[in-house]
């Protein structure tokens, strides 16, 4: 991703509010239908894929950086985008349980 922590986290973010905003407009015909064989495969295969592009987004341009010998760089922009996004998710929480989202 990029060397600056808070386009990282806030890229975590979109990424999570895109596959939401995808699963809720893609399940709303089949709110009534019972799930099938396929709904654990599909499951299975949004967490591997989420996983997957978090894994890139928190940790590729870390890794880059301590495998050059950048470590406390690297540290130090991993801990700073987990930091982000620990804000970033505490404020949807507050925003959540005030009841104004």
């Amino acid at each position: 991703m990029t060397k600056n922590p808070l386009i990282n986290a806030l890229s975590a973010s979109a990424y999570i509010v895109l596959v939401v905003s995808v699963m809720t407009l893609i399940t709303q015909p089949l709110k009534n239908k019972p799930d099938t064989f396929f709904a654990p495969i599909t499951f299975l295969s949004v967490l591997t894929l989420s996983v997957t592009v978090m894994a890139f987004l928190f940790f590729y341009q870390p890794l880059q950086l301590f495998i050059d010998g950048k470590k406390k760089v690297a540290v130090n922009l991993f801990v700073k985008t987990v930091g982000i996004f620990a804000v970033i998710t505490l404020v949807i929480l507050a925003l959540l349980f005030a009841g104004l989202i």
